[in-house]
């Protein structure tokens, strides 16, 4: 082994070379001007380059392609700036094709492999080994300073080998991490059954079980709530709460003061944390009229998409001198015909997003209006019943969410594994 000069790579085998990426890649910018009516969109995104269609492509799109650049099979594409956040390394790409003017696209040297360029990158952006290299706000690179970097090679034979090994097992590593993720989204999409099933009258709970159907059951008037159990009640929400929306400042008044209710807080979580993270400067008045009291449910009231519009969190616990963010609305019961713990479940099942995705227009971005959320028709079996579905779903969700969190760790740890094995591997620490 020998010292490599730089301090973040250490020390190398004595085959292995620090060079400059200027002596690496070249660096290209064929623009495709009248030629990108018949050239394949693509698109730079956190699981590689991706081909696009212009016709049906999601997103903004520019009026015209004229400006985008070629790539190439085999190219390297990346993104140089925004280095502490963004997606900046794509990997190698599959395709020919163009794409957007603001990356920039590399083809390899001689001295380079393709397939071991993708993994060094992959260490370098994963561990973000360019940042204290950019000094502006946006930790963007010029081309030039990129050029500049170190880059570690060692001989071509031994990039392929170190290329074939990463790629057998990262396959695998990737094979197991999906697999761990589809049984996530499984268990994801039974606990949401199971709620949905509870609080609509589906399935009776007694005694801490699910026992089939009620006995009888009567027409709710509510095509996508079909029929409900004999004894439910269903009425709008405009008859149980008080909407409001909540509270508009500048950002100067964030970061110090008093608690803060955020649109993050209620869209993450069932039940609204007893600790918020965020602070805004709040006078008393403000916060007597945007206050955060036990049993009141939030829903979060813009998004992109109508999916996401109208996500809830209950509040269990009074939060003190709390006010919340304008892109929520609060609804504060004015009877006491919900109990909160059902209220949670309730609100959170598929039954109120049937009727947001049915009766909201969708124009630049979806948004919840009170008007729309006073509509909503909300169940209402007895207090009795009420509590024993929530004891239920607490016990069942609760599984759930154990078993769920024990496959996000270990999803974690296989991607730290895999970050590891690569950073060993292109640096010469592993033989390979």
């Amino acid at each position: 082994m020998k010292n490599s000069g730089v301090e973040w790579i250490g020390e190398i085998p004595e085959d292995w070379e620090i060079y400059r990426n200027k002596n690496a890649f070249i660096c290209n910018k064929e623009i495709v001007g009248k030629n990108s009516n018949s050239t394949q969109l693509l698109s730079l995104t956190t699981g590689g380059i991706k081909c696009k269609d212009i016709n049906n492509a999601e997103g903004k799109l520019p009026e015209s392609f004229d400006t985008y650049q070629y790539v190439k099979k085999n190219d390297v594409v990346m993104c140089l700036f925004d280095l502490d956040m963004s997606a900046v390394f794509s990997g190698i790409s599959q395709y020919d094709g163009m794409i957007s003017p603001a990356y920039k696209v590399l083809s390899c040297q001689d001295r380079a492999n393709p397939l071991f360029i993708h993994y060094w990158f992959s260490y370098i952006f994963d561990g973000r080994k360019f940042n204290h290299y950019a000094k502006n706000i946006r930790y963007t690179l010029n081309y030039s300073e990129f050029a500049a970097l170190p880059i570690l090679l060692p001989p071509k034979s031994t990039q392929q080998r170190i290329a074939t090994y990463l790629d057998k097992k990262c396959s695998k590593i990737e094979e197991t991490i999906q697999n761990q993720q589809y049984v996530i989204e499984k268990l994801k999409a039974y606990k949401q059954s199971l709620i949905t099933e509870a609080v609509t009258g589906k399935v009776k709970i007694v005694n801490g079980k699910a026992c089939g159907a009620y006995e009888s059951y009567k027409d709710s008037g509510v095509e996508y709530l079909g029929k409900i159990p004999l004894d439910w009640n269903i009425k709008r929400l405009r008859y149980i709460g008080k909407c409001q929306n909540g509270i508009s400042k500048g950002g100067e008044f964030f970061g110090s003061g008093y608690p803060f209710v955020s649109y993050g807080d209620v869209y993450n979580n069932l039940v609204l944390p007893e600790t918020v993270s965020g602070l805004i400067e709040s006078t008393p008045e403000e916060q007597e009229n945007y206050s955060v009291k036990a049993g009141d449910i939030f829903f979060t009231r813009t998004s992109e998409t109508i999916e996401e519009v109208g996500f809830t969190s209950v509040c269990l616990k009074t939060i003190g001198n709390a006010t919340f963010a304008g892109f929520v609305i609060r609804v504060r019961p004015f009877t006491d015909e919900l109990i909160p713990d059902y209220s949670k479940y309730y609100f959170s099942s598929d039954a109120h997003r049937r009727f947001f995705v049915k009766e909201m227009n969708l124009v630049t971005r979806a948004s919840l209006s009170q008007d729309l959320l006073k509509r909503l028709p909300v169940l209402i079996p007895s207090k009795e019943k009420q509590k024993e579905i929530a004891d239920y779903l607490d016990k069942k969700c609760t599984a759930i969410d154990t078993a769920i969190e024990q496959k996000q760790k270990l999803i974690v740890k296989l991607t730290e594994y895999k970050k590891s094995l690569i950073y060993e591997c292109v640096t010469g620490k592993k033989e390979i």
